[in-house]
């Protein structure tokens, strides 16, 4: 298989689509990131250990701006979906950056637990939690997730298809032959598009950190 290119896609989610929900197996259960789970999480990420070392002082950058003054609220907010051992095998949260917009940070189910339905189920629990007026909510992701992508868009979110989005590039136009190419016929031609709400650019052109 080619290497996918690491470019920027952003989405936007302005309602929930209730149909897309679903629940977590009874195989698995749900708890919070403990203290001496960070680096566990900082892991996350990476397919093979060797990248997870190799990435593992940039997750300990984007902690420390993104979360560090407000690490209790990590630590409350951070969720891990767990075997029956109880080791980590998913994890996302909701994140509200720049103390305006909410945002899905560090979605991720770990290789070998791909296709249980473990992701939706997870994502499912996230987005319950916010009520109406918590939308829109955004994120940012690469061609290489378009599964993932794929089920963003079951649950509302649409692609947007502004040019900058705070200092990065949307490379939405590099990435829509790469999602055409990997994603089902009628997964891809379900995707939606949208410009971000004017106040959203606005408040990134004047932040110097990517906090999602």
């Amino acid at each position: 298989m080619e290497e996918i290119p690491d470019k920027n896609i952003f989405m936007m989610c302005e309602k929930l689509n209730i149909n897309a929900l679903s629940i977590l197996s009874d195989e698995y259960h749900t708890r919070t990131c403990r203290k001496d789970e960070l680096d566990i999480w900082k892991a996350f990420p990476f397919d093979d250990p060797q990248t997870a070392k190799e990435y593992h002082g940039f997750m300990t950058d984007f902690f420390n701006q993104v979360y560090a003054d407000k690490e209790y609220l990590f630590y409350e907010k951070c969720l891990f979906v767990c075997d029956k051992n109880d080791k980590p095998i998913a994890t996302a949260f909701i994140w509200k950056v720049y103390s305006e917009f909410n945002t899905v940070h560090w979605y991720k189910v770990l290789k070998e637990y791909e296709g249980k339905g473990i992701g939706r189920a997870l994502l499912s629990i996230i987005m319950k939690e916010l009520k109406e007026d918590d939308y829109p909510v955004y994120l940012h992701t690469q061609p290489t997730s378009y599964r993932a992508i794929k089920l963003y868009s079951d649950f509302g979110f649409k692609l947007l298809s502004d040019p900058i989005i705070g200092g990065r590039t949307n490379d939405l136009e590099e990435c829509l032959p790469i999602l055409e190419k990997y994603m089902p016929k009628d997964d891809f031609n379900k995707l939606q598009i949208t410009n971000a709400p004017i106040n959203f650019i606005k408040k990134l052109e004047t932040v110097k950190e990517n906090h999602f």
